[in-house]
């Protein structure tokens, strides 16, 4: 495999522009309301598989029609789902997102996010793969110590590169002074704004980045939405500017992100191209409702790089 992807899948009950009057005593309008499949690791491997990239997704689901909706959608985009593990003892993760007309959001969740999936108890999956992506850093699974050095050792045995995603905790609260043993062991991290200004204490981008660097990480991303991202190394500064799109919803933006970042570095990018390149697949994104409705493979983030208006 190219990539091997990590973490939480779901369905997201997306509701576009709500309208806090009631109607009614119970009764409330939106815009529009839809189902689509969510969760880090889902949106990424989508997004990788659509980029031509050979994508491989570890997860738990349950036994119920959400999961049933998660695995069609994964087949049908290409990522393989033969080390997706259904449970009866659980169901799957549904997450309501309420969508400005912006394109930011909030979400809510339920006690159904937080479950025990122990990625670390299937080392064997990882054989292979060029990268390894942790979907949500300091949330389930990536929540417990242990279960994050043991997925990066084993990654790092079987000669991978480690990229993680962040979040801010949510069930547990988990620090970068917990994960201090792991965090030399990744080799990308990708905190948005908020995560990375929770995370480091500090409000300025690049000493975010700087405290991520200081815990052993080797290379620090910080994602700054409409206004870009930001690049760290030992060596290198690099600060782009986003590219401008109409946007509608900004749910799964940081999954293509890195996707797209892992794609370009697979084929031998250097930095600043990777950026670039993950930059518009961010911005393509963002023009649909839901995470996975936009992107459509690598020639429409060429043309967008090029300057043609996206169809």
């Amino acid at each position: 495999m190219d990539i091997t992807y990590i973490g939480t899948a779901l369905v997201d009950s997306i509701i576009k522009g709500f309208d806090p009057k009631p109607v009614s005593a119970s009764g409330y309008r939106a815009a529009s309301g839809s189902l689509n499949v969510g969760g880090e690791a889902v949106n990424g491997s989508i997004a990788a598989a659509k980029l031509g990239l050979s994508t491989q997704i570890l997860c738990y689901l349950g036994e119920d029609p959400a999961g049933d909706m998660v695995i069609s959608e994964l087949s049908k985009a290409g990522v393989d789902t033969s080390a997706v593990v259904r449970r009866r003892d659980h169901s799957t993760p549904v997450t309501t997102m309420f969508v400005r007309e912006d394109g930011t959001r909030q979400s809510i969740t339920n006690l159904s996010h937080r479950y025990n999936f122990r990625p670390d108890l299937y080392p064997e999956t990882l054989a292979g793969s060029s990268i390894v992506i942790l979907g949500s850093l300091f949330r389930a699974p990536f929540d417990d110590p242990e279960v994050v050095y043991n997925v990066v050792s084993a990654a790092h045995d079987c000669g991978a590169l480690v990229l993680a995603d962040t979040k801010i905790p949510n069930f547990t609260k988990v620090s970068l002074e917990d994960l201090r043993y792991s965090l030399p062991l990744v080799d990308y991290i990708f905190p948005n704004e908020d995560e990375a200004r929770y995370h480091s204490g500090m409000d300025d981008p690049e000493d975010m980045a700087d405290v991520f660097l200081f815990y052993g990480v080797k290379n620090a991303i910080v994602k700054l939405g409409s206004k870009g991202c930001i690049f760290k190394n030992a060596h290198e500064r690099i600060r782009l500017d986003a590219i401008k799109v109409e946007s509608l919803d900004s749910t799964g933006a940081g999954d293509n992100f890195i996707a797209g970042f892992s794609a370009e570095l697979l084929r031998g990018a250097d930095h600043r191209q990777a950026l670039t390149f993950a930059n518009a697949c961010g911005a393509i994104c963002c023009t649909a409702v839901g995470s996975s409705g936009a992107l459509t493979g690598r020639a429409q983030v060429e043309a967008l790089l090029a300057g043609n208006p996206l169809r």
